[in-house]
């Protein structure tokens, strides 16, 4: 059984159509990235498996129970976590505040300081910074944050929308790093948009490419840059 399956996912915006008929499945413990042109219907896609975005047809479904036609907070409870594009941190809360936000739903409470230590390990800065507001973090430190934040609602599956989007190349290779660790120890299964194509090959893992709101290729995201498939997905070549 797969931990997420997407069957002919079909997102409008009015008349526009964001994704049509788009259909995946992912393993348990796999990391994909999701990547291709502005437009492509990334960030739907996340949306819809989140249900922040409403799909007009088809059918999600995580561990073989139906997510779909739920909202945000009962798929949450069901394992999955979102960490949206450009954060979403709440600047006048502390960094500590930040990550307890993240446990609200959790019935295993007794886990929450064990989960805590962990993301601290994990990122010692959000440690030395946790009295402090999550509005003077710099923009790595609080992607390090909603990673954090993400991971203390103890999921099976994460969503992480644009993880490098405005960071420096150093401190993206730091994020990354963080992020495929934890998977590991938490044994997680990561679905990533990721802009950066070429990094995404670097970090390893499956991809999907996505053009005009359909996948057009899957495979191997090494093998993908070796081929130049991504620059033909992003002028129109692939198919």
């Amino acid at each position: 059984m797969a931990k997420l399956g997407v069957f002919d996912l079909a997102v409008r915006y009015g008349k526009l159509t964001a994704l049509s008929d788009l259909s995946f499945a992912v393993t348990e413990g796999e990391r994909v990235f999701i990547s291709g042109p502005n437009g492509a219907g990334k960030s739907s896609l996340l949306s819809a498996i989140a249900g922040s975005v409403r799909a007009a047809h088809g059918r999600i479904e995580m561990d073989g129970e139906i997510l779909s036609g739920l909202g945000p907070e009962s798929i949450a409870r069901r394992g999955l976590s979102m960490v949206p594009e450009g954060r979403r941190i709440f600047p006048g809360l502390t960094v500590l505040e930040n990550l307890l936000v993240g446990t609200g739903m959790r019935r295993d409470r007794g886990a929450v300081d064990d989960d805590l230590e962990t993301v601290f390990t994990a990122f010692p800065i959000l440690r030395e910074r946790a009295r402090a507001n999550a509005g003077a973090l710099s923009g790595g430190q609080q992607q390090m944050l909603a990673i954090a934040r993400a991971l203390m609602t103890n999921p099976k599956l994460m969503l992480v929308d644009e993880p490098s989007l405005g960071l420096a190349p150093k401190v993206v290779d730091e994020v990354y790093d963080r992020l495929c660790q934890l998977q590991q120890l938490r044994g997680l299964t990561l679905v990533i948009v990721e802009q950066s194509s070429a990094r995404a090959a670097r970090v390893g893992g499956r991809m999907l490419l996505m053009r005009g709101g359909k996948i057009v290729a899957d495979g191997d995201a090494r093998d993908f840059a070796a081929r130049n498939l991504l620059t033909e997905t992003y002028f129109g070549g692939a198919a």
